[in-house]
């Protein structure tokens, strides 16, 4: 009896976990344009307390970056996108890394930030061209 009660009355099917507009690339964007910020102060203060806490805001704020992407490439991205952009496993990769202990997140390199951001954009212009169809 208690099974029949708790059993689904309605099937309901969603290409993502709630209704669009809840998904957007702007999250990793702002984040790593905070990292490249952060990049900036860095190089122009010698306080070593201030480089310290700096430094480990760009960690964590490298590590939403990841957070960000990944749950556009888990959550938002389905086998349709994967298809029609076949680029996008390779772009998310490359981004995510740009972001790790090799990029961002282990570097204080505004190159490696500003390669971040490009690659954000570039995930962006098909999450936005998805958005469209």
């Amino acid at each position: 009896m208690l099974r029949h009660l708790l059993a689904p009355t309605v099937e309901v099917s969603a290409h993502c976990d709630l209704p669009c507009g809840v998904y957007d690339p702007a999250q990793a964007r702002i984040e790593a344009e905070s990292i490249k910020a952060i990049i900036a102060k860095v190089a122009d203060n010698d306080d070593p307390d201030f480089r310290t806490r700096a430094i480990l805001i760009k960690e964590q704020r490298s590590e939403l970056v990841k957070h960000h992407l990944w749950v556009l490439w888990t959550d938002y991205f389905k086998p349709p996108h994967f298809e029609k952009y076949p680029q996008l496993h390779t772009l998310v990769n490359e981004a995510t890394k740009l972001a790790g202990a090799s990029g961002t997140k282990g570097e204080l390199d505004a190159a490696k930030a500003d390669e971040l951001l490009a690659k954000i954009d570039e995930i962006a212009e098909i999450f936005w061209e998805t958005k469209k169809a």
